[in-house]
């Protein structure tokens, strides 16, 4: 059950308007009360002699009987309560009993005997209310609401155990801040898909993606059509910024300026100068690795770069000290906003869902140390830098491998999360991490579908060899693999990798020893990329590798030990969700 607090509006009747509008919104059926400061409130859904002008002049009373100077210029308080949709539909009396409480939790009407505001608490869906009150007391006093909106998250954890309602991680103030109610409505009356405050968010954070200095940052902004003001010092130093978008005005034809800080605590200037202390090269040679088939500022090189940092990662969060692993988290987020925003149609919906979904996962209380987590920062640079990505080809595979390391990383976020408590950021991970999978199998399914077809069309003797091969390289595992419609891409990978002059059972030992495999449902999918990442084997694989200056055994093995602590191994539980 989620109240959103809005303390600070000025119209009780448009409110009301709103509220009882039937015409212009679908949700909006049968509004009425459900309760009221003093249970006898004129209703204007059911009376019909009731209007909404006596219910407005009722609520506002207390204030109107005030001095005109010593009226509150934002006199209106209004939340909305709404459950969660797998809750059971609540009837009148509990959602007024609901309405009751929350009034007496924020302080709006406290009870005992002491003076309240006047409320009231429409209905005009099966799955939430809205509790519209005036901020002056009976006895001409401001009630006492202070932080009412964290007092009524508290109150609602009791109302959904007393209920037996979907209980809500409880929260750290580490969040963003939610739209208000008046910046939804206004997105409602605009068609506009989500509110200003979200798009500025998401348009900041993608800024943010491996951005190296002030400049570069202003410079995204600015390219993104936001506009812009500045709040220097008298000396001339920058101390923040101010972000809106074009089209959203206020009503004297205003742009509707939001601080970096409102829209989420990380994106205030201090905050986004933290993540370039420590610095990295603008402009990097590419690892040794990342060499085939690709150029070092194309899509499909900065891919495979991002799966080898994603990999590396992986290490840190799960085995680091807590604020360099913090660190690497936030940087998985920029990472997430540069891929969303550089992919091709077909898996950016689901991308740009994740990267939203793991902002909330990307603070915590722990604080990040900032400084080590380069590889991941330089990986969102050259993701924004390679550009935007083809959805097919050396693009298309390429991002499916990325993804599928990304998952790992996500995946290892939820736990340690979890270990540490933080039951918010651990929820957003994992619901970042189901939009992963989506995308990966979407992303994955053309490279995979040509791998098959390539290993069902080797000959005989050569799947026998690789038979033979799988079961002395993996006892423990080949005959799973074998079982699995995969194979056939893993006995197109293993023959490409021959091909250019690796060692298979090398390679296979490698991937294997790199992550447990136990409980991933295709075992085989798996290791294609990790056995493609490490013998540098092109991602798309439409073309049989030659056999030229590939690395030898031994260098495969260096290149592996390159993205691994020594004798470390890592839980697969990624592997298992995301086939």
């Amino acid at each position: 059950m989620i109240p959103s607090v809005n303390p600070s509006g000025s119209d009780t009747r448009g409110l009301l308007y709103y509220l009882y509008e039937t015409g212009k919104y679908e949700d909006h059926t049968d509004p009425h009360l459900v309760a009221s400061f003093d249970g006898m409130s004129p209703d204007p859904g059911r009376d019909p002699n009731a209007t909404l002008k006596d219910l407005q002049q009722l609520l506002d009373q207390p204030v109107m009987a005030l001095a005109r100077h010593a009226r509150p210029a934002k006199h209106v308080w209004h939340t909305s309560v709404r459950a969660d949709a797998g809750d059971r539909i609540l009837s009148d009396e509990e959602w007024a009993d609901i309405a009751r409480r929350i009034v007496a939790a924020t302080g709006i009407d406290p009870g005992d005997g002491q003076p309240g505001c006047r409320w009231a608490a429409v209905r005009h869906a099966d799955d939430h209310i809205h509790i519209v009150a005036t901020l002056v007391t009976e006895d001409g006093h401001r009630p006492d609401d202070y932080r009412s909106g964290a007092r009524a998250q508290a109150e609602a954890r009791l109302i959904e155990k007393e209920l037996g309602l979907h209980e809500v991680a409880p929260g750290d103030g580490t969040a963003a801040q939610r739209p208000t109610s008046a910046e939804r409505h206004k997105a409602e009356r605009q068609g506009r898909e989500r509110t200003a405050r979200e798009e500025l968010r998401e348009t900041v954070r993608r800024a943010v993606a491996g951005a190296t200095s002030e400049e570069e940052f202003f410079d995204r902004l600015a390219s993104a059509g936001l506009l812009i003001r500045k709040r220097a010092a008298p000396s001339g130093d920058l101390l923040g910024y101010k972000v809106a978008l074009p089209d959203d005005r206020n009503k004297n034809g205003e742009p509707v300026f939001y601080p970096g800080a409102r829209l989420a605590p990380d994106l205030s200037l201090p905050r986004i100068r933290e993540r370039w202390s420590g610095g990295f090269r603008s402009n990097p040679a590419p690892p040794l690795e990342d060499a085939v088939c690709t150029g070092p500022a194309t899509p499909a090189a900065a891919r495979r770069r991002t799966a080898t940092a994603a990999w590396q990662a992986v290490l840190v969060v799960e085995h680091g000290d807590d604020p360099v692993a913090a660190a690497h988290i936030a940087a998985a987020g920029e990472v997430l906003d540069a891929l969303a925003k550089t992919s091709a149609a077909h898996t950016r919906r689901e991308l740009r869902d994740a990267a939203t979904a793991f902002e909330r996962a990307s603070r915590s209380h722990v604080r990040a140390v900032r400084g080590h987590n380069h590889a991941l920062r330089q990986a969102a640079r050259d993701l924004v830098h390679g550009g935007p990505a083809l959805g097919r080809g050396e693009d298309g595979a390429t991002t499916a491998m990325a993804i599928d390391m990304l998952f790992f990383l996500i995946t290892a976020t939820v736990h340690w999360h979890a270990k540490k408590g933080h039951a918010q950021q651990a929820a957003a991970a994992r619901q970042a991490a189901e939009h992963l999978r989506s995308a990966y199998q979407t992303a994955a399914m053309q490279p995979l579908g040509v791998l098959y077809q390539r290993g069902r069309r080797l000959n005989r003797p050569l799947l026998r060899r690789q038979t033979v091969l799988l079961r002395e390289a993996l006892p423990e595992l080949a005959e799973q693999i074998l079982a699995e419609p995969g194979w056939y891409a893993l006995a197109a990978t293993i023959a490409d990798a021959e091909t250019a002059g690796h060692d298979p059972a090398t390679l296979l030992s490698d991937a294997v020893e790199r992550r447990e495999l136990d409980t991933a449902d295709s075992v085989s999918d798996v290791l294609v990329w990790r056995l493609r990442r490490l013998a540098d084997l092109p991602a798309d694989a439409a073309e049989v590798p030659k056999k030229s200056t590939a690395k030898s055994p031994s260098a495969a093995r260096s290149a592996a030990s390159r993205t691994t602590l020594p004798g470390q191994r890592l839980g697969d539980e990624a592997a298992g969700n995301t086939r």
